[in-house]
């Protein structure tokens, strides 16, 4: 059992240039994965997509089944993407996809509609990765042996490892009832009050947003355990750190590095700035495969539900090459889970599943949100993981496996 997807490693994947991509590495790859991308290939149906670097331009499109690469620039194309040789090179490489191109503002796609360039950009990865582009029907979302999987299962907070390991590596999430009392929860929103003062828009460590009165929204706290003590016990705590066993990777804490847990205000009404987010996988601006899969863990300070602000996950996304955000257009078959929660609940989430937060309607809420990242492979990081994993099971042995949870 791993959700570990990388593919690459940083300091160890050669630049490349605009001629060596279109004249030797996309066609070779197109033609080599031709039977991987030809399910999607046949259900995108992409038009033609024009790519013009520094002046040149190359055409892609798909001729009796098969992407080809014709040089210059096609009378018929549908798309017009234009990149900067850096942009190509990191393209290629995966530190940045379109959406991150989009979200970073160098997106130059003078022709054409972006839905097209997010399907061009599947038939990239896909051929340069040798990983079939998802088509309806592609993904079986079934258990061990063969029924399908039962996805609004949650588990109890000591529930072992294995039991919900097998669950988060076929459908991409968790959900962990009671892991966390109310008086510590209660605690925690004292200290979120608490801290509020100490943070301001522009200081670098918050997130901002504004309502439609025109009110300054706190709604993000980074680096919350240096300022409550309440949390900088809970993220030492057993019951949060035996997480990082649940793929077998050996994931190591703090999945943000120093940033290691953020409490966030869910409030109403928002309309600029980023408060509720919108469908995306936490690798949707790139670097996929040098990260993923990364676990995302969300501590529930007050409970939530379809009015106040829950998480909502796309069941088995996490293996599926799909659009990376704009869920509701993209016509996926993978079903769409709602993710309520009472208060000291926990959801974990892969960086890979498509997920969302959906505004407040009625009652606003308070989560935090932490997590672990894959330990670079044999690194003294890695071993100290271990070390404390070891720790962790013998003070908490493994139990009988638990009865499912609706």
């Amino acid at each position: 059992m791993s959700v570990d997807k990388r593919t690459r490693v940083d300091g160890q994947v050669e630049s490349i240039d605009a001629a060596t991509c279109f004249g030797e590495v996309l066609p070779a790859a197109f033609e080599g994965e031709r039977d991987v991308l030809a399910a999607a290939v046949a259900e995108y149906a992409p038009g033609p997509l024009a790519v013009e670097v520094e002046g040149e331009a190359w055409t892609l499109a798909v001729d009796d089944g098969v992407v080809r690469v014709a040089p210059g620039l096609a009378d018929d194309a549908d798309s017009v993407l234009r990149l900067t040789g850096a942009q190509l090179d990191d393209l290629v490489n995966d530190q940045v996809t379109v959406v991150g191109l989009q979200t970073n503002g160098t997106l130059h796609q003078p022709v054409g509609r972006f839905d097209a360039l997010l399907d061009w950009w599947l038939l990239l990865r896909g051929a340069l990765d040798g990983r079939a582009p998802h088509t309806k029907g592609a993904i079986d979302l079934v258990d061990a042996d063969g029924a399908p999987l039962a996805l609004d299962r949650s588990f109890p907070g000591d529930a072992p490892l294995d039991e919900m390991g097998d669950f988060l590596e076929r459908a991409g999430f968790l959900h962990l009832e009671g892991v966390f009392d109310e008086d510590e929860m209660a605690a925690v929103s004292r200290d979120m009050d608490a801290a509020a003062p100490m943070y301001s828009r522009g200081d670098g460590r918050s997130w901002w947003a504004r309502n439609r009165a025109g009110e300054d929204l706190l709604v993000r706290m980074q680096y919350f355990d240096e300022v409550s003590a309440t949390v900088e016990r809970l993220v030492a705590d057993e019951r949060l750190q035996r997480l990082s066993e649940l793929s077998g990777d050996h994931h190591v804490y703090g999945g943000m590095k120093d940033n290691r847990i953020e409490a966030l205000f869910k409030p109403f009404d928002v309309v600029e700035g980023i408060s509720d987010l919108p469908w995306h996988k936490d690798c949707a601006l790139g670097r996929h495969s040098y990260d993923c899969c990364s676990m995302t863990v969300g501590i529930s300070v007050t409970g939530a539900d379809a009015v106040s602000g829950q998480l909502r996950v796309v069941a088995g996304s996490h293996r599926a090459l799909m659009w990376p955000s704009l869920h509701e257009e993209n016509g996926s078959d993978l079903p769409v889970v709602p993710l309520p929660t009472r208060t000291g609940d926990v959801t974990v989430h892969l960086s890979c599943t498509l997920h969302q937060s959906v505004p407040p309607v009625e009652r606003e809420r308070r989560v935090m949100y932490t997590g672990f990242r894959l330990p670079p492979r044999g690194t003294a990081e890695e071993r100290a993981a271990l070390e404390r994993l070891r720790a962790i099971r013998e003070d908490a042995p493994v139990k009988a496996p638990s009865a499912n949870r609706a």
